[in-house]
């Protein structure tokens, strides 16, 4: 491709796929200038350019006196005869070789790159053979002519195709929305249009249906798969309340939703206009990709140059050598393979990245991820679900099991946060809750009740106390453990004895702890900032084997903090994004926790779809392996031009070894392959 084009290959073949205006939202000026000088563009194009070159090349191969000299046969001879080959050849360098010529004319208006070398070879071929034709002595060479367009026709298809196939995560991802959805207007049921539906109206969604759009439920209970957005097969069951992604998949129930968002505010179309800003970016490696591929774009054809004069005044093979060796250093310098090997790679990152849960919102901070040596975290909401669990129970004179369920008993009555974590506990153990009578909230204590005749209060260790009752030795030493690990506590009693205390914490998220020892592995530091108490920072560290804590650090602070943390290290910082956006934009690598649907977080770098910790070690993975590529791919388009020019130019010569520009393109897109398949290899790395 075009040199100051690298960064938009990809889009080149969604706009054949997608609306233009989409892309050219996100783009700057040259981007879209870019885009512009390969409008239209697409590997079916190039195949079909193909194909009709190939077929029109074999008769200039066959009534080639070389190859009859080389195959030893001799052409059928005709009326006419010796006017097919440069009829033929003329079709194919404006047919096939009009894309180069178009492209090297846009090059020319701004900054020069492979459209111009190749367009520069096909010319200074077709007129010289011309030019012969008509009469100038010398040899012409239409089959070089015709093979290089040929080969050129063919790397481009491949190119093509193969940005295609690492690009389709958007077009898969809408491809997963229905247009058509079923709104309940007046008690009856009509089939509408997505597009037409506005935030409130009510939809059903039958059992196996897609969900057309985000919502609430209002009604019904299923399960669903979400699969396409955390990538978490198991279905997850939703009931009234629960909210609904446009993508998912309905399971065995009907449920009725109530329409919460439309259009561009739609999950669906946060995570693709995330991945579709992430590849449209600009990379700092493919801004040196760029730099290099202009000045081998002008060392080719000032090498081209000097080898056409050279060959000339040496007098070797004449006129028609000269030309030969000097189309054959353009063509083989051509830096195709160079203007491949960044965008592929960081597309195939970044549609790794979001079919895994982790969107790609700035796309240089994620190839500065390879550097980072700290990470920290926010802790509630972040390291922690933000929700209260049952963490600790110690009993006296009854077994955990009973104490958990007369207290969920009591507390599936009141409304407090820490008694909703006491019968979700039982719930999850499915203990079966007993009937209450006689309920009734003490205010600032807890709640009373009746449960088979006999009276319980579960509340505040402090009631116990004011109704002069004691706690048994090892009530007290749990209640004593529960407090210092600054945990929130509750006590079970009667009217005659404490019977359990109930130590409940904020919830640490599933895999964390998984995720730190994988960080660990990798040698990154890991620290937490909250703005709870000491002992509860000091626990959770504890608990997950963090290597630091800062605790009572406000919200204001936590980005002084880290840009301190950043002055020794690289460092990255996870947070929920809402009261975390000014760590999240002082960190090298922001990286924010989506909660599943919230993907929209603005101050982060990197968002985290499944709320999955593990997901920060797979990032730092991947931007570390397309790292590792694009250097590989660096280093194969530029460092394999050490050989080819010299033998293009026709150093071997003495030896007998002669690259014609047909040989040089295949080179050259030999060049391009390796590039390709090294690129499509990053999809082999493992979680």
């Amino acid at each position: 491709m075009k040199m100051d084009t690298r960064h938009s290959i990809h889009r080149e073949h969604d706009h054949a796929q997608m609306d233009a205006a989409s892309h050219d939202q996100h783009s700057g000026n040259n981007q879209h200038a870019g885009h512009d000088k390969h409008a239209g563009h697409s590997p079916g194009m190039f195949k079909q350019r193909f194909f009709v070159c190939l077929g029109l090349t074999l008769p200039i191969i066959y009534l080639s006196p070389m190859f009859e000299h080389w195959f030893r046969y001799q052409a059928i001879q005709f009326p006419g005869v010796n006017w097919i080959t440069p009829i033929l050849a003329t079709i194919i360098y404006f047919y096939g070789g009009w894309v180069f010529l178009k492209g090297a004319w846009y090059e020319f208006r701004g900054k020069i790159g492979m459209m111009t070398l190749v367009a520069l070879a096909i010319t200074v071929s077709f007129v010289y053979s011309v030019a012969v034709t008509l009469g100038l002595k010398g040899d012409s060479f239409y089959w070089e002519l015709a093979t290089l367009v040929d080969v050129m026709l063919l790397g481009h298809w491949m190119e093509m195709a193969s940005v295609q196939g690492a690009s389709r995560a958007l077009e898969h991802l809408a491809d997963l929305v229905p247009s058509i959805a079923h709104k309940q207007v007046n008690g009856q049921i009509e089939d509408v249009a997505v597009s037409a539906l506005i935030e409130g109206d009510r939809i059903l969604i039958r059992p196996g249906e897609q969900v057309p759009i985000d919502g609430e439920v209002v009604e019904g209970v299923s399960s669903v798969n979400e699969a396409f957005l955390t990538g978490e097969s198991r279905p997850v069951t939703k009931r009234e309340h629960d909210e609904t992604v446009a993508g998912s998949v309905n399971g065995e129930g009907a449920l009725t939703i109530k329409v919460t968002r439309t259009g561009d505010k739609t999950t669906l179309s946060q995570i693709m206009r995330l991945v579709e800003e992430a590849q449209a970016s600009k990379s700092q490696y493919q801004n040196l990709a760029d730099r290099l591929a202009y000045w081998l774009t002008l060392i080719a054809i000032g090498v081209s140059a000097l080898t056409f004069v050279v060959w000339l005044s040496v007098g070797t093979g004449g006129l028609t050598f000269a030309i030969n060796r000097a189309v054959s250093v353009l063509v083989i310098t051509c830096p195709h393979a160079l203007g491949l090997a960044i965008p592929l790679v960081i597309i195939n990152a970044t549609s790794m990245s979001a079919k895994h849960g982790v969107l790609v919102r700035n796309r240089e901070a994620f190839e500065r991820a390879k550097n980072i040596k700290t990470i920290a975290f926010d802790k509630t909401g972040t390291l922690t679900e933000g929700q209260f669990g049952v963490q600790h129970t110690y009993t006296e004179g009854m077994s955990e099991d009973n104490a958990l369920v007369i207290a969920a008993s009591l507390e599936s009555l009141s409304e407090h946060p820490l008694g909703k974590a006491i019968v979700t506990e039982a719930n999850h153990r499915k203990n079966q809750l007993k009937k209450v009578t006689e309920f009734q909230a003490v205010p600032g204590q807890g709640v009373e009740g009746t449960i088979d005749g006999q009276q319980y209060r579960v509340g505040r260790p402090e009631w116990v106390a004011e109704l002069k009752l004691q706690l048994s030795a090892s009530l007290q030493a749990g209640l004593k453990e529960i407090e210092s690990r600054g945990e929130s506590a509750i006590v079970l009693f009667n009217d005659h004895q404490a019977l359990a205390v109930f130590g409940l914490a904020d919830r640490v998220r599933e895999n964390a702890r998984k995720a730190i020892d994988k960080l660990h592995e990798m040698g990154i530091e890991t620290v937490i900032i909250t703005g709870d108490a000491e002992v509860v920072a000091k626990t959770v560290a504890a608990d997950l084997k963090i290597d630091r804590y800062y605790a009572r650090v406000l919200p204001k602070d936590k980005a002084a903090l880290i840009k301190r943390l950043k002055a020794d290290k690289p460092t990255a910082f996870v947070g929920d994004g809402i009261n975390d956006a000014p760590a999240l934009s002082e960190s090298d690598l922001g990286i924010a926790i989506g909660a599943g649907t919230n993907v929209a977080i603005e101050s982060a770098d990197l968002v985290l779809v499944k709320s999955d910790l593990l997901d920060v070690a797979y990032a730092l993975k991947l931007a570390t392996a397309a790292y590792n590529k694009m250097i590989q791919n660096l280093f194969w388009a530029t460092g394999y031009n050490v050989i080819g020019i010299p033998l293009a130019a026709g150093i071997a010569y003495p030896l007998g070894i002669v690259l014609s520009p047909a040989v040089g393109a295949l080179f050259m897109t030999i060049s391009t392959v390796v590039v390709s398949i090294n690129a499509m290899l990053l999809r082999r790395m493992k979680s």
